[in-house]
């Protein structure tokens, strides 16, 4: 029997839509699941890709079943599974085989994997994958982290399935060990903030200008034919104008508010505290589905201070819809800036030499946060006019310039009427920050000093200072 190209285990909804992709494409796959009846289930319904898919009752099966050196990819829960299935697999591969984590790990847990496995003669790769359900089925965005060799006995099956830009793949080796992982996380705290802020302008739509969810969906799908194109402002529109089929009301107004995550959100700002490096948009997302988990005490406190209710803002519509479309914009900007500061401050501290404008490349199609944005970052980070930051990029200078007017706009009046725009209003605080040349964090080492004698610098002096505290610090 011919050999497989490639094996996977673990036949989730995940794992099968990638199993199938790869099957698609041209490549024989060998699959295996611990429930053999997943397996069986899987083979009976892969219609006229069946003579791709070679299944397989057991590990041993599985290796004998792809040609050497063998890459498998892993497609199970993130944490403790992922380390039980290397250690029931090591024993079945040999020298040079290839293990491939391809759900979202920490990349701490994949650097740490990485060297468990040194000198065993088998190697690891960790993969990030964005795109959902359907990326995974018709093509994701693929962001690999390992060595380059093993990234090259895999390259034409990822790059096959990823998504496709213009005839590129969006697939790429980004860097060693817990490289893909990284940028994974990443690409999902820039996901956080990017919902979020789309959430807190369908807020101030909803509950500053009491429109229904069916008149706010073509303000979005409008959205989507301009600057914001992107998939999150598409897929906006489309569930604001879904009806439930049970009530026949609109489906986002019978779905409980209180969002759900998985830990890249939190990691991600974990991370980015580590480095040193703020992404306060990010922070405030994911402080803001905490917040939003917190149901019974948000209704103990409407009851304690009174419900809002519809607050007017001032201005004709039009023209506060056209400040909304620019303050997202702006804030998207921000947060996108924000995520790729903590990945080159993580490619510095960790070796990676990240491919910034490859990155930016293979997010423009297949991923979760593609927007027509990317291709104008892939553009700045490649001429060398972003290695600072992104908002220091001319083309991004200008439409900044351009946009964080109504930013503020926006901001200040939800402010005013009590509507929530955390993360809206973190991104104009970061951006304000950022480009206020003195700041006010002299006071701040003055008490430092004062209290802690950690001592400051002068303005045009070089060496540590104190001040004429006297005894009294």
């Amino acid at each position: 029997m011919e050999k497989a190209e490639i094996g996977l285990i673990g036949l989730g909804t995940m794992g099968s839509n990638l199993a199938l992709n790869i099957a698609e494409k041209g490549h024989r796959i060998a699959v295996y699941n611990r429930t053999q009846s997943r397996t069986d289930a899987f083979v009976a319904n892969s219609g006229p890709l069946r003579d791709k898919v070679v299944p397989c009752a057991s590990l041993s099966e599985l290796a004998a079943a792809i040609r050497p050196p063998r890459p498998i990819i892993i497609m199970v829960l993130a944490g403790k599974p992922v380390d039980e299935q290397i250690a029931a697999l090591r024993s079945e591969l040999a020298g040079n085989d290839i293990v491939i984590d391809a759900g979202n790990a920490n990349f701490r847990d994949t650097m740490r994997r990485f060297k468990e496995l040194d000198g065993s003669g088998l190697t690891f790769i960790g993969m990030g994958v964005s795109g959902g359900e359907e990326g995974a089925r018709h093509g994701p965005s693929i962001m690999v982290g390992g060595t380059e060799e093993s990234w090259k006995r895999v390259e034409s099956v990822l790059t096959a399935i990823s998504a496709k830009f213009k005839d590129e793949p969006c697939a790429a080796w980004l860097g060693s060990d817990g490289a893909g992982h990284f940028v994974k996380t990443i690409h999902n705290g820039i996901e956080y903030a990017d919902m979020q802020m789309i959430a807190e302008i369908y807020g101030i739509l909803r509950d500053g200008l009491g429109m229904s969810a069916k008149e706010i969906a073509p303000v979005f799908a409008g959205w989507n034919k301009g600057r914001l194109e992107s998939y999150l402002i598409e897929i906006t529109a489309n569930v604001l104008a879904a009806d439930d089929p049970k009530t026949g009301k609109p489906v986002a107004d019978i779905i409980l508010d209180r969002a759900g995550q998985k830990g890249t959100g939190k990691w991600s700002v974990i991370e980015a505290q580590q480095l040193g490096i703020p992404a306060t948009a990010i922070e405030a997302a994911v402080a803001a589905r905490v917040l939003s988990s917190l149901k019974d005490e948000r209704l103990a406190a409407e009851k304690a201070y009174g419900k809002l209710g519809v607050t007017s803002f001032s201005g004709s519509k039009d023209a506060l819809l056209k400040h909304l479309e620019l303050a997202l914009f702006a804030g998207k900007i921000a947060a996108y800036a924000q995520g790729f500061a903590v990945m080159a401050a993580a490619s510095r501290e960790f070796g990676w030499n990240l491919p910034m404008p490859t990155i930016a490349r293979i997010w423009r199609a297949g991923c979760i946060i593609r927007s027509q944005m990317l291709d104008t970052m892939a553009e700045a980070f490649g001429s060398g006019r972003a290695d600072t930051n992104l908002l220091m990029a001319p083309a991004f200078v200008t439409m900044m310039t351009e946009a964080h007017p109504s930013l503020r706009h926006v901001v200040a009046q939800a402010a005013e009427a009590g509507l929530p725009t955390p993360a809206l209003a973190s991104a104009l605080g970061y951006f304000d920050a950022y480009r206020q040349g003195r700041g006010t964090s002299n006071l701040i080492q003055a008490q430092r000093d004062f209290f802690g004698a950690h001592g400051f610098e002068r303005i045009g002096d070089k060496g540590a200072f104190h001040g004429p505290w006297g005894s009294g610090a």
